[in-house]
């Protein structure tokens, strides 16, 4: 049985077995993902390309019909809304995959942004997400689905299951090789069974946050948010300031030409401790910052996080301390990502 929690309105696994278990299952052999709380919208019609590129701050116009990328969606003042996902389906045809937990605010903020004649659908109460990560994922999908071999990286097709029509793209969010299923609700079940089978392990929350974190992927709500840039955040090359007029670029603009003050940096922890979420990050005694992510890391059997630093500390091998339940505890910062998949 899986030990659970409430996800965005959710009831969640943190984890099928344990955490670990399903980490290194993952980095060795394949793991399995429900992500149907993941939000999906469609923009569909001849304004929808230029209300995506407005929205959205890297280059949709460059997607080839089948193809995807990862962006984030920024606020007037150059914040981050959300990060997403654009898969281009036609010419005039998109589909943004956003976060559970912004569901809501980015429907409201998509629609408040929309030219009359796009059309706009949320899919996300009808569609399902699976996910299937790691090396053998690929071996294990295209035994089910052949045509998942020719699908390259942030590219997507589609195959006929059970009656009924599913997209399987090659994205993720664990740092390794694999990819994300959308499927109708009413043949989510029947898919995950198919899947659930031979050397994959299902994965819950717990698992999906150390994975995510050794791969440096930014979590919303914890390393980035409304209060943060995506050029902070180290996304910047998410940011295409050579593009048409999008919201927050003059911001994001101005903020490059004029320089950071802080970065989303890495650390590992030298004394004992794991560094949470919202932890002070000093140096010479003085508060510098905040931790946004933390967990011991399965793969380098360390303790590490991100926060944000001073640009000045913003650079491998600087002693920090971080106060984890009053203590000060020593910390070096290091260069992310903490683990990188052999090709």
């Amino acid at each position: 049985a899986a030990a659970a929690l409430v996800f965005a309105g959710f009831i969640m696994p943190v984890s099928y077995s344990s955490i670990l278990d399903e980490h290194q299952a993952v980095r060795t052999a394949a793991g399995l993902f429900d992500l149907t709380h993941m939000g999906e919208f469609w923009l569909e019609g001849a304004s929808a390309l230029a209300d995506v590129q407005r929205l959205v701050t890297n280059d949709v116009s460059k997607l080839a019909v089948g193809q995807a990328l990862y962006t984030p969606m920024c606020y007037d003042n150059g914040t981050i809304v959300d990060d997403l996902l654009v898969y281009r389906f036609g010419e005039e045809r998109f589909l943004l995959v956003v976060n559970a937990s912004n569901i809501d605010k980015d429907r409201k903020w998509v629609t408040d942004h929309l030219c009359p004649a796009t059309r706009f659908t949320d899919a996300s109460d009808e569609t399902a997400l699976v996910a299937i990560q790691g090396p053998r994922a690929i071996e294990i999908l295209a035994g089910l689905f052949p045509a998942a071999s020719d699908v390259k990286p942030f590219h997507f097709t589609k195959v006929p299951f059970e009656g009924t029509e599913l997209v399987v793209a090659r994205t993720g969010y664990t740092g390794e090789d694999g990819f994300e299923v959308f499927v109708p609700n009413a043949r989510s079940r029947a898919l995950w069974k198919a899947l659930c089978k031979g050397p994959v392990k299902p994965v819950g929350l717990g698992a999906r946050d150390t994975l995510r974190m050794e791969a440096r992927l930014p979590l919303y709500g914890n390393d980035i948010d409304d209060t943060t840039t995506p050029l902070e955040a180290g996304i910047g090359w998410t940011v295409k300031l050579d593009k048409s007029d999008f919201i927050g670029k003059g911001v994001l603009l101005a903020q490059q030409q004029k320089g950071l003050a802080r970065k989303l940096f890495g650390f590992k922890m030298v004394g004992r401790g794991i560094a949470r979420h919202g932890c002070d990050v000093l140096s010479g005694g003085t508060v510098v910052g905040h931790v946004t992510s933390g967990s011991f890391s399965p793969t380098l059997k360390e303790n590490v996080g991100l926060a944000y630093l001073p640009v000045a500390l913003a650079s491998p091998g600087v002693a920090i301390s971080i106060r984890i339940r009053e203590k000060e505890v020593a910390a070096e910062t290091v260069k992310t990502p903490f683990y990188k998949r052999s090709r």
